[in-house]
């Protein structure tokens, strides 16, 4: 991969120093929580980045408490109305232990296995994760081996800090009003449902999310979680005829009615799936929670509509209902609202042809603060933060894959400058 050096190589060991900075808060989220952010770290890591921002040189910056958001501007210095452009990244950490995240520094990585923990047997190895070879000779971060590392999205974070450094450190590059946010509870879905789309400001935007360079991903899962409640009746088994209603029976009756292959490992690129997530029951009573994801939006409802009738047809055997059903709706896929707006799609792909990089349009198995953030009213597609591993243990990242990063953010602000009054509105079309 060929990555073109225009005016710096970018600022490497500012990059890292922010990333170990941020990594070694606790932002874990917490599900059950009702502030916002769910947890502190998330409000302290938020108010850091305010400090950090401003000792960069941004004058415009805020801490939005009824949202969580950190928001900061960079005004533009060209003369053309260029459209306000945003990147934004999130905060809090997946569930997993995030206590005392020790980030480990392996310079000019051999390409061998490295110990992450000799106690606990960890060792990440080339061999179970081939990717690590593309990293020879780079400044390699992992995790001791006890913790996430905080990759997604801490990398994001301070692959965008490091754009914004480098136009501060070159007022020569011609560039429009820069918008940038930093903002909760993404892997709980929550913190992107309060996104002050008014104060950002941008008209479009992308997330540094996960992923690799060349990386673009317009697609996303609509997708909604079922709770499922069922009443037994208990009874001694002996006595048991005609009076017992089994629970776990019925329970296991509806996860016989869900397709035996629409499940997440055995599923991929725009394939949809069913996943249990939780399964408690008794003979008296039974709670099913599964999530249901597709691409398509007739598929989705399909997988909907099949809860909903296994669920009716067990209730018309009983006098009284014995299964409740809730579905509730938790995104929609961005890719009709993304398809409606070309320019953010060929922006980025004009901008990877300019860089040498080999695109990959891959639609997202999952969801991102673009789900929200697009159904406000701004396109927002996410790109890569160059990490890999993510919530878990063998997690890393490289100081040049942020670094890279950092350069695409620019070149994107950049390839906005060039086609200003005649930007390129070719349909793009979604594949695997």
């Amino acid at each position: 991969m060929k990555w073109v050096s225009y005016l710096s190589e970018f600022d490497h060991d500012l990059i890292e120093s922010l990333f170990i900075k941020y990594a070694k808060v606790n932002t874990r989220s917490n599900p059950n929580s009702p502030t916002v952010p769910t947890t502190p770290g998330q409000v302290e890591l938020a108010q850091m980045i305010v400090e950090d921002l401003k000792k960069l040189g941004i004058e415009k910056v805020t801490y939005d408490t009824d949202s969580g958001y950190t928001l900061a501007e960079l005004p533009g210095n060209s003369e053309k109305e260029l459209l306000p452009i945003g990147f934004i990244a999130h905060l809090d950490t997946a569930d997993y232990n995030a206590d005392n995240i020790s980030p480990q520094i392996h310079a000019d990585y051999s390409g061998e296995d490295i110990v992450l923990n000799r106690k606990k047997n960890m060792i990440l190895s080339p061999k179970q994760f081939p990717s690590l070879k593309k990293f020879i000779g780079q400044r390699l971060i992992t995790t001791d081996g006890t913790t996430l590392l905080g990759a997604d999205d801490k990398a994001g974070i301070a692959a965008i800090l490091g754009a914004l450094d480098d136009l501060l450190k070159h007022p020569e590059i011609e560039h429009g009003p820069v918008e940038v946010a930093f903002g909760p509870d993404e892997e709980i879905g929550r913190g992107s449902k309060r996104f002050p789309a008014k104060a950002f400001g941008a008209k479009f935007a992308y997330t540094m999310d996960n992923g690799q360079p060349g990386q673009i991903e317009p697609e996303t899962f609509t997708a909604s979680q079922a709770e499922i409640s069922i009443k037994g009746t208990a009874v001694h088994p002996g006595d048991a005829y005609g009076l017992m209603v089994n629970a776990v029976s019925l329970a296991n009756e509806i996860l016989s009615a869900l397709p035996k292959n629409e499940v997440p490992e055995k599923s991929r690129g725009h394939q949809g799936f069913f996943l249990v997530t939780d399964f408690n029951a008794t003979i008296s009573e039974a709670h099913l929670t599964i999530i249901m994801r597709d691409f398509d939006a007739d598929k989705f409802h399909e997988k909907e509509r099949l809860l909903e009738e296994t669920v009716q047809q067990i209730n018309d055997r009983f006098d009284v209902p014995r299964v409740a059903l809730k579905i509730d709706e938790q995104y929609q896929n961005i890719g009709d609202a993304i398809q409606k707006h070309p320019y953010v799609m060929n922006l980025v792909l004009d901008t990877y042809k300019r860089l040498g990089i080999n695109p990959r349009i891959t639609p997202f198995r999952g969801g991102t603060d673009g789900n929200a953030i697009t159904a406000k009213g701004i396109p927002t597609p996410n790109l890569f933060n160059g990490g890999d591993n993510f919530h878990g243990p063998y997690e890393y990242i490289t100081t040049e894959a942020m670094a890279n990063a950092a350069r695409v953010v620019v070149e994107i602000i950049r390839e906005h400058v060039r086609q200003y009054g005649h930007e390129n509105q070719k349909p793009v079309t979604f594949s695997d």
